[in-house]
């Protein structure tokens, strides 16, 4: 029997890195889009910028994130194909966002050992929505720290770079009184808020295989519903009608978010009872005896994405999001308020 290695018997695994690089290959592969030059394996990845040369002005925009504590739900189920959705979902959805294509992602796993199917599930999610994207995954870490992280746990982060033609970029500086606020709908939680929601269950005792009859499913299922990833849709839909500005509902709710993408002297009033959360918000809500401010300022409530645009490209925008499978709803208008910072204000109730 071959003696163990000394960086083994310290807990890394070269022979496990390998195998998962080896069953990763295929899935990575499959993302890329042809400016990808090379394989996996190399000590950087290589993207063919002359394809910018189409572009009057190219700007490049980037973007880094992480997908939080829904890794704990994770890992405490089991499931690793999903949170790679997470990942590109917080990671392109932030770019697309400005009016860029999402061109490539890179992707870090940090784990406290190397499990090959496992982080070959983790990265086939992420190269799967990569694909969904239309963005490459270019390349990536997997890091086995013993010691720093128990055997079973793992996070992920990545970072993602885009491309804008200088004049398209959008933002609040487009933004005009008039303009409509059109909602696209999330998938459910996304990436957002599962420390609240985790500290939420704990203190009421629920546990992730839980059934609930209102979300049809478990517990841990619903939290581990896959972020949408919007970014070929918002795309085709900034080509198919004029956009002003787009805010990414993310951590801090739907107001707070919105407010990011609003020039000062304006206000977007958003009236609640223009759509119903889905069943997840509430029972978080309910659970733990949470005030509205509270959740609203938490969780994105059932809207993923928010559009502000003129009233005339609503019937274009909402025509592309219908074949795309999700549903858009006007959930406000801007007006003018001289002299005042931007705003949102939320009016009225959900329907129940």
């Amino acid at each position: 029997m071959a003696a163990e290695s000394a960086y083994a018997a310290a807990g890394v695994d070269i022979v496990a890195g390998e195998r998962a690089v080896e069953l990763m290959k295929a899935s990575v592969a499959a993302s890329h889009r042809p400016e990808v030059l090379g394989g996996l394996g190399g000590f950087a990845g290589f993207f063919d910028a002359s394809a910018l040369a189409r572009y009057r002005r190219p700007v490049l925009a980037t973007s880094t994130d992480g997908v939080g504590t829904k890794v704990a739900v994770a890992q405490a189920m089991g499931v690793y194909d999903t949170i790679g959705w997470d990942l590109v979902g917080m990671l392109v959805d932030d770019l697309v966002v400005t009016g860029a294509e999402p061109l490539f992602v890179t992707d870090y796993i940090a784990c406290g050992r190397v499990h090959p199917e496992r982080i070959a599930a983790i990265v086939g999610g992420i190269a799967a929505a990569c694909t969904a994207a239309g963005a490459a995954l270019l390349g990536g870490e997997t890091a086995e720290h013993p010691g720093l992280l128990d055997p079973d746990e793992f996070d992920v982060a990545g970072a993602t770079t885009g491309v804008v033609e200088y004049d398209e970029i959008l933002g609040a500086d487009r933004v005009r009184p008039g303009d409509v606020v059109l909602a696209l709908a999330s998938s459910g939680l996304h990436s957002n808020g599962y420390s609240l929601v985790r500290h939420v269950l704990a203190e009421a005792g629920w546990a992730l295989d839980r059934e609930v009859p209102e979300l049809r499913t478990t517990v841990g299922a619903a939290l581990l519903t896959p972020t949408r990833v919007y970014a070929k849709d918002l795309l085709a839909i900034i080509a198919a009608a004029p956009v002003h500005s787009i805010s990414h509902i993310t951590g801090g709710g739907l107001a707070n978010n919105l407010v990011r993408v609003l020039p000062d002297g304006v206000v977007a009033d958003l009236d609640r009872a223009t759509w119903t959360p889905p069943a997840i918000f509430g029972l978080v809500q309910e659970l733990g005896g949470i005030s509205r401010d509270d959740i609203e300022a938490t969780l994105n409530q059932g809207v993923g994405m928010a559009l502000v645009l003129p009233e005339g490209s609503l019937a274009a925008a909402q025509q592309v999001a219908a074949s795309a499978g999700i549903a858009s709803w006007v959930a406000g208008t801007v007006r003018a308020e001289p002299g005042h910072p931007a705003r949102v204000e939320l009016h009225g109730d959900h329907p129940r």
